[in-house]
């Protein structure tokens, strides 16, 4: 999936107008989960999405210890949106990663991340990821 196809997702599934405010929840999330990440595991992830997309994630600071609920607030201020819609666009996204990223990428995820982190997943979940 290269650069436009994966915006176009991400813009579908959140029912957005506009290429650039997929563009932006595309960038809140990613980066977010990149600063909660360990380095290599968002490397693992990064990989095989597309160079623009994955740099969200190999560029983030790295190795924060926050909650789950500190993750929706900083992707809230970074998109200008409520908590609600930034756990939505979260959970949407991961649906669009496990598109393009092997599962066992996401489950590695999935792993390193406490238990309060699930809510991110519940989508894939439900689909049968």
């Amino acid at each position: 999936m290269n650069y436009k196809e994966f915006i176009g997702q991400v813009q579908h599934r959140l029912e957005y107008g506009q290429f650039g405010q997929a563009v932006r929840a595309t960038r809140a999330v990613l980066t977010t989960l990149g600063e909660r990440l360990q380095e290599g595991e968002a490397t693992d992830l990064a990989s095989p999405l597309p160079m623009e997309i994955d740099r969200y994630l190999t560029e983030a600071e790295h190795g924060q210890r926050f909650d789950y609920q500190e993750f929706l607030d900083r992707v809230a201020e970074r998109e200008n949106i409520d908590r609600a819609d930034a756990n939505y666009h979260a959970q949407q996204l991961m649906v669009v990663i496990s598109e393009v990223v092997p599962a066992g990428n996401l489950e590695k995820i999935d792993d390193q991340l406490p238990e309060d982190f699930d809510p991110l997943f519940e989508l894939l979940e439900a689909a049968g990821e």
